[in-house]
């Protein structure tokens, strides 16, 4: 009898530690949530819950993060960039939980799901982040989506909610076909669906330029362009950003996008850098699209919501240049910016949730206006994140020096994106009129005699718009630590090797 080969259950286990952990706690969570009727007190009780969940789950991952384990034997990867894309999405779980235990008390909300469904969604973005294999790449997809689905719909009294959650649910569905057709015809092309056996198979049977796999790359980055609300798959955006309750909507904008973009940037760079020829020109076309269109129409935005949507668009298009760049630094840089562009995007958020008001009426920029007078500290915080957010320097803190990580990593790249990086510039100083017209607002126009004061500003939400604004610029002037570990976390493409005689592609 051969013994019982314990070397991938073992592996399993490690890398499945911390979403075991998040998935089992979701679970009774739920199980409490659902036990007694809805109510403020029952929420909050719930929601504090789930943030000592979530906070015990990122100790998992720093811990794990520090042990340098870096095994890549499986479907579940155990590197760097894994953990690092973790501390990313649970920073951002936090901050999504916190401002919706305040934002629930504020508008009446006693459903206490809203924070299980978010550590529902966040253990599939982790899933993502992690996965070599398509198949897990899948199920990491559709327990995020499902979860945020619900999500954006959850103040049940909100037409606008409705509204952008059924857009959202029929666009995701539609997108998702896409991705899961695209998956089966790489299998189709490589007969694996594993990452590092795809690339290996790409550059041995000489399939790079096969109609089948380039077929089935371009499906799957139009399924993974709906995720990141790239242009033209950016349709959705705006209408469910606005229509969600704000916490949420702050956490579609920068946690679904930066495990969106993990995984994004992980299938790419090890199942397909012997294609790089071939999906090169297509993710530089998006990027630019989506620079061009997110920062043109931003421009236009009063409403504040739809004004970080398009900013979030934009963003997209700027971390698409990383990806168009294909290098390790690509990595590196992509982590960096999208744990600035959380920061930015929660505490920007923050502030919307403070001058919120019980009838549901959209926050337009107007209503910033003269908030230098009245709350000095509130215009102080906003004014700081929307530089970041533009990547000014000194006073961006975080923020500029994300850009210029994508910048070098687009200049320093084998194949150098000069092209993309003076758009990238270009589509930056764009971005600056409706960023700085938020500042000028807020600091240089008169605050009008009838305009009602903000209100006083919830503990939870303070703490996340203090924590935010002093990361950014904390990060801002040492930004070198947090650098190296994402350098050490930088994905490398997977070697390959290419055949001297064309093989025929084996049957799956």
């Amino acid at each position: 009898m051969r013994p019982l080969d314990l070397a991938v259950p073992a592996q399993l286990m490690t890398a499945l530690g911390p979403d075991l952990l998040l998935v089992a706690g979701a679970m009774l969570l739920l199980v409490w949530a659902a036990w007694r009727p809805p109510s403020t007190a029952h929420q909050r009780h719930v929601g504090f819950a789930s943030l000592a969940l979530a906070l015990a789950t990122g100790l998992y991952v720093i811990s794990s993060l520090y042990a340098q384990r870096t095994a890549t034997e499986g479907p579940i990867a155990v590197d760097n960039f894994r953990w690092m894309a973790d501390v990313v999405i649970l920073l951002g779980t936090v901050f999504a939980i916190a401002l919706t235990i305040d934002d629930n008390a504020r508008q009446d909300i006693g459903t206490a799901e809203s924070h299980v469904l978010i550590l529902f969604a966040s253990a599939g973005m982790m899933l993502l982040a992690a996965a070599q294999d398509l198949m897990i790449v899948f199920l990491g997809v559709e327990l995020m989506s499902l979860s945020v689905y619900a999500l954006a719909g959850i103040n049940r009294r909100s037409a606008r909610g409705a509204e952008g959650a059924l857009k959202y649910f029929l666009l995701g569905a539609f997108a998702t076909a896409f991705l899961l057709y695209g998956m089966a015809l790489v299998y189709g092309a490589t007969g694996s669906t594993n990452l590092g056996d795809i690339a290996s198979r790409i550059g041995e049977l000489r399939l790079a330029g096969s109609p089948l796999l380039v077929i089935g790359v371009a499906l799957m980055l139009i399924g993974f362009g709906f995720k990141v609300a790239a242009v033209p798959f950016h349709m959705w955006a705006p209408d469910v950003y606005d229509g969600a309750p704000s916490p949420i909507t702050a956490y579609m904008a920068a946690t679904v996008k930066a495990a969106a973009f993990a995984a994004l940037l992980r299938v790419w760079m090890e199942a397909f850098p012997a294609a790089f020829d071939a999906w090169r020109p297509a993710v530089a076309g998006l990027a630019v699209a989506t620079m061009i269109v997110g920062n043109a129409v931003g421009l236009a935005q009063r409403n504040i919501k739809r004004m970080l949507a398009y900013s979030s668009i934009a963003h997209a298009g700027f971390l698409l240049v990383a990806l168009a760049a294909g290098s390790g630094q690509a990595g590196s840089a992509l982590l960096f910016y999208l744990l600035a562009y959380t920061l930015a995007t929660f505490g920007a958020f923050a502030v919307i949730i403070v001058l919120s008001r019980q009838d549901d009426r959209p926050v337009m920029i107007d209503d910033l206006a003269g908030l230098w007078g009245v709350r000095p500290w509130l215009a102080l915080g906003m004014g700081i994140l929307m530089l970041s957010l533009l990547g000014f320097p000194v006073f961006g803190g975080a923020g500029f020096f994300a850009k210029w990580y994508v910048l070098q990593a687009a200049l320093q790249a084998p194949a150098p994106q000069v092209a993309l990086a003076v758009i990238l510039v270009l589509t930056t100083v764009v971005s600056a009129g409706y960023y700085l017209s938020v500042v000028m607002v807020m600091f240089m126009k008169p605050r009008p005699d009838d305009a009602p004061a903000p209100g006083p500003t919830p503990g939870l939400t303070r703490a996340v718009l203090l924590v935010s604004v002093l990361a950014i610029l904390v990060l801002g002037l040492v930004p070198d630590q947090l650098v190296g570990l994402a350098r050490a976390g930088a994905l490398r493409a997977t070697p390959v090797t290419v055949a001297p005689i064309t093989a025929r592609a084996p049957r799956p």
